[in-house]
């Protein structure tokens, strides 16, 4: 790992970097409530291969990053925006590929939005721009979100336990869920973050709603990745971005959920890889 901690603004974003910064350089943006490691090293490093510089970071309030008292996030879906160029000017890189998962995908498609001159293509996967009336996420993922009070933030296995019960309802039916994956994955959360309690601001933040109106003026190349049986935000949102978004391109993962699991990884890796070399 390449983790360094950058200081700017009166805030801290914890970053990761793979591959030769001479590369064109890929800013990978996570999405709700996960730290940059759910982009899995393996997952990173193989990007990396295939000719690219990949950065992961911190999002706020998950992982090593600035934090937040619960409840009180102060900052927007903008500032999380922002943040993103803050990573590219601290690695001295003018332009990059981005690739979001979930909200790490809408802040993508604001950020080619707010600052179209730093973006040469998107990435979206898993995402939307939540355009009315495309449909809500399924009722039992409601349900699981809606106890999280019940969980104690400061007990290791209790927040392992969330992470693996996150994210055993968000699979699809196509891969095996690997429990031990998740809970080691969790448990290295657990142990780097300033305070996983914070993690829960992501849900109480506003803004955006403006750019998200405009996705279909992104003028950058855009490749739209999205499984068939995604229970946070369905399948028909992934379509429907293909189609707001001119000359994009729709990847369908038959049978996958709200996850990048490691059986689509060379599919998704070769496909962002040519989406990626268009301007070599």
């Amino acid at each position: 790992m390449n983790e360094r901690l950058i200081k700017i603004d009166g805030i801290e974003i914890c970053t990761d970097s793979f591959g030769d910064q001479a590369n064109p350089a890929i800013l990978l943006i996570m999405g709700a409530q996960s730290s940059m490691i759910w982009w899995e090293e393996e997952f990173c490093q193989s990007l990396a291969d295939t000719g690219r510089f990949v950065i992961r970071y911190d999002n706020r309030d998950v992982g090593r990053s600035t934090t937040y008292e619960p409840g009180q996030p102060g900052y927007t879906f903008e500032d999380m925006a922002d943040d993103a160029i803050r990573v590219l000017d601290a690695y001295k890189i003018a332009q990059a590929h981005l690739a979001g998962m979930s909200m790490g995908g809408m802040l993508a498609q604001m950020i080619a939005l707010r600052h179209s001159e730093r973006v040469l293509s998107v990435t979206l996967l898993a995402t939307s721009n939540f355009a009315p009336p495309l449909p809500p996420m399924e009722d039992r993922v409601m349900n699981f979100f809606s106890n999280m009070g019940e969980i104690d933030w400061t007990n290791e296995q209790s927040v392992v336990q969330f992470a693996v019960d996150r994210s055993r309802i968000l699979v699809g039916s196509k891969h095996p869920f690997d429990e031990n994956n998740v809970s080691l994955l969790a448990k290295k959360e657990f142990a780097r973050s300033n305070a996983i309690a914070s993690m829960n601001n992501h849900g109480l933040l506003a803004g955006g709603e403006v750019y998200l109106a405009r996705t279909g003026e992104i003028s950058v190349p855009a490749l739209i990745i999205h499984g068939t049986e995604d229970p946070i935000i369905p399948y028909e949102h992934g379509r429907h971005l293909a189609n707001e978004i001119p000359d994009s391109v729709l990847l369908t993962l038959e049978g996958t959920g709200h996850e990048l699991h490691p059986d689509d990884w060379d599919l998704v890796i070769n496909a962002i890889a040519t989406h990626t070399s268009y301007n070599e």
